[in-house]
């Protein structure tokens, strides 16, 4: 055909080929072939097989990407899952050892309370329970506040003990609470006596002597006093206050010197000097005695007059 021209004409067949329309049916027909040819006779089965085996490398590594992100997820989670069970085992773990320690406490407590109502009991003397509420903040003493006062009926110079034996004594008294001055106080002092020997002393405080919890000495004994390691020290009741017979110390070392005319002899006191908790606070002996009737005036008659 000439350029330029209006005439057109179709191309001829071996030229334009076959017809789109003819072509799709020809698929068609091919495809349904080989679907019937492949489920009746299996003949693209081994094409399958030799291109999986082929693609499984490229298959393996599309996938691992995937399987990477998939298996981090889940590590992660089960690692904020391990993190948090662990962290709940550690709370309940520290709620149950702070119940154990309050049992434990709790348990303490109660058997020196049971031991405390069992000597309020054997007293003789009239007697108040009392708590101690802290220490004092003097580091040069040794005093404690218990809290019974004046309106609770504490008197000034009152013994005060615990379940096994003489704390300290009353040494300031106000309307609720009242101060304790402990036997290691460097300035306290109490009679006792040596229950093996029935030898009088008298025991004074050492903040610095014993285990960080200060001791007591038994001053101006004699370098051949018939005293031994473990002999029991009570009060001997002579000062008016404490009744006899309290438990006050235990010896637990002798020294005798051959330039000294006295022996040094240290005590531990028998009460828990550091951290008692329950006390009880006995009346002072002096008030349990009963006063002295005033003697019979001598009437005039009777006296005699100088000449």
């Amino acid at each position: 055909m000439p350029l330029g021209t209006l005439e057109r004409s179709a191309p001829p067949f071996f030229k334009q080929g076959p017809s789109a329309l003819s072509r799709l049916a020809v698929y068609s027909a091919l495809a349904l072939f080989l679907m019937v040819a492949d489920v009746r006779f299996k003949l693209t089965e081994p094409v399958r097989q030799a291109v999986g085996t082929v693609l499984y490398p490229v298959q393996w590594l599309m996938l691992q990407p995937v399987e990477f992100a998939s298996h981090g997820a889940g590590y992660f989670q089960s690692l904020k899952a391990a993190q948090d069970e662990a962290d709940a085992a550690r709370k309940k773990m520290t709620v149950m050892g702070q119940r154990a320690n309050q049992a434990e406490q709790l348990a303490l407590e109660n058997t020196r309370l049971r031991e405390l109502l069992a000597l309020r009991e054997r007293l003789t003397t009239p007697a108040q329970a009392a708590e101690v509420i802290y220490d004092t903040a003097d580091t040069y003493t040794r005093r404690v506040v218990i809290d019974r006062g004046q309106l609770g009926g504490v008197e000034l110079g009152s013994p005060v003990m615990d379940e096994a034996g003489v704390l300290g004594q009353v040494t300031r008294v106000f309307p609720l609470v009242s101060e304790v001055t402990l036997l290691v106080d460097r300035d306290q002092a109490i009679p006792v006596l040596n229950v093996r020997t029935g030898a009088r002393g008298v025991a004074y405080g050492d903040p610095v002597a014993g285990h960080g919890g200060g001791g007591m000495e038994l001053r101006f004994m004699p370098a051949n006093a018939d005293v031994r390691e473990d002999d029991l020290l009570t009060t001997s009741g002579v000062d008016g206050l404490y009744p006899s017979g309290l438990p006050v110390a235990r010896v637990v070392r002798v020294e005798r010197r051959a330039d000294s005319a006295f022996a040094r002899i240290y005590c531990m006191p028998l009460a828990q000097v550091q951290g008692a908790r329950h006390v009880v606070v006995l009346q002072p002996l002096a008030d349990n005695t009963l006063p002295r009737p005033d003697p019979v005036p001598t009437s005039p008659a009777k006296r005699g007059t100088r000449k």
